[in-house]
């Protein structure tokens, strides 16, 4: 580079006045001030929920739960562990959820395709009717529902009390039946955008519309599957709803109604139950941390798209 390139007027950038410091945008300190807040707020109620969790009951039932503490101790976790059998309801939601997240990405992957790369008459009005689902409150349709699995047999090798009702198979059905649509929408939004030009180079190629879809669209959604599977993971987890309407039997429910099983009929150990929650909390916290960059990435997707 020449001295007169570096001289030419409209080039040359101007000197900083000596002395004086560049100020931060109000919006970015706004915005700043509002995640550390947000952040607080969030974290506040487990923290605090910790906080009663390793207080003895004892201690919180003659100074309060809102104290200085005077005991620290670990046994409500080991006495939450063992009280409420909770090894066997940790099953029950594994049953639950690994079933009901693989049928929902395999299910939402298919349609998403279809809707975004299949020239379908009706593909807008499918879409749309999807998207429509997830409006639908779940306690609106509770009573029918209830009526609905009471009468709908199945095998007994699917279901002990030979219904829909009080089985494990009935709630990953309606878990799959709900989160069905939230999932078709974000994949088949994420798949109109990658770009054509791959879609054609593979027809060119003479692959069918099975290879465009296992070996070319699945392989480049692997983040907005990752993302996907973690959402549904701990939705489908923490249900509490379905478990407690559309299941009897206490020992099918999942984790999140073994909880129920520490709670008195007079007195409640709100330090036990709280012991209880951060050990049911655990499994989530482990799918995140294994899936955090491909949920990272999932959460970014098309933030970069011009």
């Amino acid at each position: 580079m020449t001295t007169e390139a570096l001289t030419r007027p409209g080039k040359a950038a101007a000197p900083s006045a000596p002395g004086r410091r560049r100020t931060r945008p109000w919006g970015q300190v706004a915005s700043q001030a509002f995640l550390i807040v947000a952040s607080v707020l969030w974290l506040l109620p487990i923290a605090f929920a910790l906080y009663v969790a390793v207080r003895p009951y004892s201690d919180t039932r003659k100074y309060g739960y809102v104290s200085m503490p005077h005991h620290l101790t670990l046994k409500n976790f080991s006495d939450a562990w063992t009280q409420s059998d909770m090894l066997h309801f940790f099953w029950n939601s594994v049953m639950i959820t690994v079933p009901a997240v693989v049928i929902v990405l395999a299910l939402a992957s298919g349609v998403a395709f279809v809707l975004s790369r299949v020239d379908v008459k009706f593909n807008v009005a499918l879409l749309i009717l999807f998207t429509a689902g997830n409006l639908l409150p779940q306690q609106v349709i509770i009573t029918p529902l209830y009526r609905l699995y009471l009468k709908i047999t199945l095998p007994h090798f699917v279901s002990d009390s030979g219904l829909m009702y009080n089985s494990i198979f009935g709630l990953i059905a309606i878990n799959v039946a709900f989160q069905l649509g939230f999932c078709v929408f974000v994949l088949s939004n994420y798949m109109k955008s990658v770009p054509e030009e791959m879609y054609e180079a593979a027809l060119v190629d003479g692959a069918s519309l099975w290879t465009r879809f296992w070996r070319l669209t699945i392989p480049l959604c692997r983040p907005a599957l990752a993302a996907l599977a973690t959402l549904l993971t701990t939705w489908i987890y923490n249900d509490f709803f379905w478990a407690i309407t559309l299941m009897s039997s206490g020992d099918k429910r999942p984790v999140t109604s073994a909880l129920a099983n520490l709670q008195g009929q007079f007195v409640s150990n709100q330090n036990l139950i709280a012991a209880a929650a951060m050990i049911a909390a655990v499994p989530t916290l482990v799918v995140y941390i294994l899936l955090q960059k491909q949920f990272i990435a999932g959460l970014s997707l098309g933030a970069s798209k011009g």
